[in-house]
Parts: structure tokens; sequence; C-alpha cells
């Protein structure tokens, strides 16, 4: 393996340049750094991360919690898959390795109030990214006062040291409704999101607050809560369906609830948009393959990994803890909710 001095020596610079490259590459003029880091691919330089370790006080290591309930399939949710991939690709890119938070419970097999902090210490783990499951228990609240640097998706967090980045939930929703309305859809219905999560409770409010700009009527038949899953859309739509007056529309907070919520339609012998218009929230990949094209509200999930990767770095190198970042949302429009030509 090729040593710290040959590296300083093949570029000309000393070894204490390339120490700076590697731990504080912001003191080092870009030429010197492009130079070095080339250099190091070529004859395969890795830094010494014990050593390294040891002159920063830094583990250059983000934990991850997503304490998902174990009922539920999260890891495999669409939505996070692709935020997950940007958290990862901003973190690599600064530096830091994305470590998978996860802890055991006590005797009893209960978590106890400062079972994520005593792991973020067992780890030196520098800062962490916390992912909203909808079960926000006291060990993520405790975790997020401690002065660890902590960044919520999703979820309000307070802390010295703790921040949040969410979407605009509640302006995407109207954009929805907006749509539907200027589509000639009357009879609105709405699949939401559970309720006890911010993104569920946003989006049902961005709905109901547009229906009363509109003019529309709230109808309570016309309300269903899902569960962001395919399965819990599909019960929800055949509910809808049920209705004695049936909704001619549809605003669905979640596209995978949306792709259930077709299947029902389609089992129904109904058509969609031409019976029944439908639109989505969070633009995930199969949004656009499914006949015939979901319209949906984008949100952008490659920037709420960025986002969250920008504000943990920031605070681990010591600036004062950023404001909480509410990233757009973008209505796409495609064949579920327009006729076709």
């Amino acid at each position: 393996m090729a040593t710290i001095r040959e590296l300083a020596r093949l570029c000309g610079v000393s070894p204490a340049t390339v120490s700076r490259v590697f731990n504080n590459p912001e003191v080092v003029n870009a030429k010197t750094r492009t130079q070095v880091l080339r250099a190091a691919r070529q004859i395969g330089y890795l830094p010494n991360e014990s050593a390294r370790t040891l002159a920063t006080k830094k583990s250059f290591m983000v934990g991850l919690v997503w304490d998902t309930d174990h009922r539920r399939p999260g890891w495999r949710h669409p939505f996070f898959q692709e935020i997950l991939i940007g958290l990862k690709t901003a973190l690599s890119g600064r530096g830091y390795h994305l470590l998978m938070l996860a802890t055991s419970g006590d005797m009893n097999g209960e978590r106890t109030d400062d079972a994520f902090v005593r792991a973020v210490r067992r780890h030196n783990l520098d800062g962490v990214v916390m992912i909203d499951s909808g079960t926000w228990d006291p060990s993520l609240r405790r975790l997020a006062e401690s002065g660890v640097p902590c960044v919520s998706l999703d979820r309000p967090v307070e802390g010295p040291r703790a921040t949040y980045v969410t979407s605009d939930n509640a302006g995407g929703a109207r954009l929805a409704v907006r749509h539907l309305h200027e589509q000639g859809r009357r009879a609105i219905a709405t699949i939401t999101g559970p309720a006890h999560t911010r993104p569920g409770a946003e989006r049902l409010r961005g709905y109901q607050d547009e229906l009363a700009r509109l003019g529309l009527p709230r109808r309570p038949e016309f309300v269903v809560e899902g569960d962001f899953y395919l399965s819990g859309g599909h019960a929800a739509m055949r509910r809808l369906l049920q209705a004695d007056n049936r909704p001619d529309a549809v605003f669905v907070a979640g596209d995978e609830m949306a792709v259930g919520a077709l299947r029902a339609i389609g089992e129904a012998g109904l058509k969609v948009p031409e019976d029944i218009a439908l639109v989505g929230f969070d633009d995930i990949e199969v949004a656009a393959l499914v006949p015939p094209g979901l319209t949906t509200v984008a949100q952008d999930k490659a920037g709420f990994g960025t986002a969250a990767a920008e504000a943990v770095v920031s605070m681990i190198t010591g600036a004062d803890t950023p404001p909480p970042r509410i990233l757009p949302a973008t209505l796409v429009v495609r064949g579920s909710s327009t006729p076709p030509l």
C-alpha cells in the first residue's frame, strides 16, 4: 500500500499538505487538491482512517436513523430509496461515510430513552440524519436534544444542533387539486397519508385549503386515510368507489398508493381519466410507467439527500445550526388526469 510520504514526494508537496487535502480540504488551493487526489488514485493511496480520526477527532461517519415499523417494508419504498441514494452520494462527495444506526432493546425488549444517544457515542459518529417513520418516540427526541448535529427529514425537531428538511407538502397538494379543477372536475376526493405523519397531515391541509379557495364543498366521505403503500391505496380507493356519489377525481397523497388506486378503479370496470382522474404525490419512477402515466406532484428526492448532507456537514464543521429547509414541489402532468387526444 502506498504511503503518505510516497504520495507527497510524487506531488512535490509536504506530507502535511497531503494530510490537509484529506482532512481539511478547504484550506488547500484547488490546483494542489486536484493534483494530490489524482495522484492518490493512480498509486492506490488510501488515508489511514484510524490516524485520521485521531488527528481530527472525527470519525467521518454520519449515522442514519430510520426507525421504521417492523410491520412495514419501509426500506423497499421507492421514495425513500431515491432519498438514500442522494444522501449517500452527497455525503461521499464530502468525505463522509453513512452508517445505518440500529439499537437493541433492553432485557424486556423495550428501548430506553437514551438508546440512540448511546449508539452515537459508541460509534463516535459525527452527526445523524433521521427519517420520519411516524413513530417519533422519546429516544429520537433525546437524540435531537443531545447536542449531536442532527438533521431530520420531513419532521421538525428541536435541539441545540438540530434542523430539518422537508417538501412544500401543502403547496403541492394545492397544485394537485387546482389542476383537477382546471380539468373540469368538481367532485374531488383524497386518499391521505397517515394523519400522525407530517406529510400526511400537511397534504390533507393543502387539499382542504384549495377546496375552500375554489368554493368546493368538503365532504367527509371523500376523505379516506391511507398508509403510503400500494395495498393501502387499493383499499382506500375501493371505499371511495362505494360512496353514494362517486368522485370524479382523486388526489392521492403518495404515488405508491396511487398505483393501488389505479388497480382498484380498473377492477371496478372504470377508466382513468375518463371516469375518474387521478393525481399522485412523490414522482417515483413507476409513476411514468403505469398506464396511462400518473400525473403527480414531484418532490426533489435527490435534493432531499443533498440538503440533509449539506446541513449535517456544516454543523459538524462548526457552522451555526442552519434554518429548516423547505424544498419546492412541482406538478408533472401525465395521462391519468387529462383526457387522451
